[in-house]
């Protein structure tokens, strides 16, 4: 990461975490402020942060190599996708970042946010900083002078990231604008293109299964049942719940009717075949005791590793993150609160992406029925809530 403070660094570093980690790749978030604050202290002036300060500049260079060490260090273990989560304003520092990775065989990718709106830059200061553990007792007036002369330190020897230093891209105004340059390789430009949908928002997003079906009742799974009348009454309640906190919610369901019919009373939906439920192949409609006892083979291999298995003819968690990639992609892109009307396996996924879960985790999430998962968007994350209808 490469940019001043307030500019959305750690937000897109995190957003590029879990988006990778999603996919499938070991990876590791380092963030320099963190090592500084454990190592140093968090409430550190303005000053200490001045380029010309050389008491405190040998020390802040020190942090900066640590995490750099233990980022390397994990490459060499196994680890696949790093992020870097720091200034690096100077070019200084990131020719030493850029000769380091390729000394240890490591591509590297510079994401740069830049943004000069004063607007953007103060409500960022207000919402994510203010908060910090270096303002803890701080009046907020007091603090948010002194993270802007922070930033007017970092500023005095800013130098953005230049043609001759390799691949980046660079994130403008809060991507209303999005430059590349020497962008190579599958995994590099897939990110690209995930970064040309991440904006800054506060727009809430609610996760939840579709109402009680007739299969519910008897434990039978996948197929394409209708509601039950607690299904139908559901239905009604998460209406009111959603129209109650806006008016201008976006509603994606499955293309099932147990969904689609959960979320009728909304109005208008988008109904998405990539959030149609798990495919059990030929166990669509089977109760999970029936297949024990005519597929025991399948049962057990199921409870052994059930992130990666597939039902015969069927899917496997794996393959429904797959194709839960376009979704998410929409989902970042998405202005408005959101309300995602989908079933077990699917919110399960969805709700371990948002969250951070590792994948083998995604399956044994607990989404129960009748239930709606708020989402909040932080700079860090999200903040949850549930609410049981």
């Amino acid at each position: 990461m490469v940019g001043l403070p307030a500019r959305g660094k750690t937000f897109v570093a995190r957003k590029v975490q879990r988006y990778v980690s999603w996919l499938g790749y070991r990876t590791l978030w380092v963030n320099v402020g963190d090592y500084r604050r454990a190592r140093a202290g968090a409430k550190q002036p303005a000053g200490y942060f001045a380029p010309d300060n050389t008491a405190t500049r040998g020390e802040r260079e020190g942090f900066a190599m640590a995490a750099l060490d233990d980022l390397l260090d994990w490459f060499e273990k196994g680890g696949e996708v790093g992020i870097y989560d720091a200034t690096n304003a100077e070019r200084c520092r990131r020719d030493i970042i850029r000769n380091r990775c390729a000394a240890a065989a490591v591509p590297h990718l510079f994401v740069e946010t830049i943004c000069d709106d004063p607007g953007i830059i103060d409500a960022n200061i207000r919402r994510n900083k203010l908060g910090l553990p270096d303002y803890a007792g701080i009046g907020a007036k007091e603090a948010f002078g002194d993270f802007q002369a922070r930033i007017a330190q970092y500023a005095r020897t800013y130098v953005p990231v230049e043609d001759d230093e390799g691949s980046y891209v660079k994130l403008v105004d809060a991507g209303k604008r999005v430059i590349s340059s020497r962008v190579e390789g599958y995994l590099s430009s897939r990110l690209v293109f995930f970064l040309m949908q991440v904006r800054p928002t506060d727009r809430p997003i609610w996760l939840t299964r579709h109402g009680e079906s007739e299969f519910n009742v008897v434990g039978r799974i996948g197929g394409d049942a209708p509601l039950t009348a607690h299904g139908k009454e559901y239905a009604e309640l998460l209406a009111s719940f959603v129209r109650a906190r806006t008016a201008h919610a976006v509603v994606w369901t499955s293309t099932l009717q147990r969904a689609i019919a959960t979320a009728a009373p909304l109005g208008h939906v988008q109904a998405w075949r990539a959030l149609d439920e798990i495919d059990a192949g030929v166990c669509e409609g089977l109760t999970y005791d029936e297949i024990k006892a005519q597929m025991p083979d399948d049962f057990a291999a199921r409870a052994g590793d059930k992130f990666r298995y597939r039902y015969p003819r069927g899917e496997s968690y794996a393959d429904v993150i797959q194709r839960l990639e376009p979704v998410i992609v929409e989902l970042e892109h998405e202005r408005s609160p959101l309300l995602i009307v989908g079933h077990q396996a699917v919110i399960r996924v969805l709700y371990g992406y948002l969250m951070g879960k590792p994948q083998d985790e995604c399956p044994h999430l607990q989404i129960p029925l009748h239930t709606v998962v708020q989402l909040t968007p932080t700079e860090f994350g999200y903040q949850e809530e549930r609410f049981a209808l």
